[in-house]
């Protein structure tokens, strides 16, 4: 996992996770998640982006 990567999974989890799956089921979740609350989102991002 780069740097980059890191940084985006904590600031922008939905950027990350689009960047590494596309406009797919994991996208979608975590931006459900980033907007019930950001730090599930950050979870599931870190979780997807193994």
């Amino acid at each position: 996992m780069s740097i980059i990567t890191i940084i985006l999974n904590i600031f922008l989890p939905p950027l990350a996770v689009f960047m590494k799956h596309g406009l797919g089921k994991a996208f979608f979740i975590n931006v459900i998640l980033t907007l019930i609350a950001w730090l599930p989102g950050v979870i599931h991002a870190f979780i997807v982006n193994d």
